[in-house]
């Protein structure tokens, strides 16, 4: 079994482009031994549509596209993280502000002490930003490529 296991794709800066990180991310993990129905896919789906959706609407127009990226490290920990093209990271909203936006970091933030993860932000050499999550990962993975 291999040590590493990683994936990416590229999508457009488009709210249908949510669904497609999160359901690219689903199939990833199952492929991985995660089965689809385990808690930590659930929260795995979400934390990308967070990601995915701050990626769409906070870059400002700034990020025609968006990447997710997925690591797996030695059945120890998996990295989720989300990269665009706007330089500003992200940032907690004032209280009023959340009532119709900006909640997603705050679900995020939960979920991740919840699951006893952590989350940083890397810039980019081109200016932009990489959010990153990373969790405890419990079950053992499966090689294989990533089917279509």
């Amino acid at each position: 079994m291999a040590d590493h296991q990683e994936a990416s794709v590229t999508l457009p800066s488009d709210p249908a482009s949510v669904s497609a990180a999160r359901t690219y991310v689903s199939n990833l993990l199952t492929q991985w031994g995660l089965p689809g129905e385990a808690q930590a896919a659930d929260t795995a789906r979400l934390i990308v549509s967070e990601l995915a959706t701050n990626a769409v609407q906070h870059t400002l127009g700034q990020s025609p596209t968006f990447t997710v990226h997925v690591s797996l490290e030695r059945d120890e920990e998996i990295r989720i993280g989300v990269t665009d093209s706007h330089p500003r990271h992200p940032e907690r909203l004032p209280g009023p502000l959340r009532q119709d936006n900006g909640r997603g970091m705050v679900i995020i933030r939960w979920l991740i002490a919840e699951h006893g993860g952590r989350l940083f932000v890397d810039p980019t050499p081109e200016g932009g930003k990489t959010v990153w999550i990373v969790l405890p990962w419990t079950v053992p993975m499966r090689e294989g490529p990533l089917s279509p």
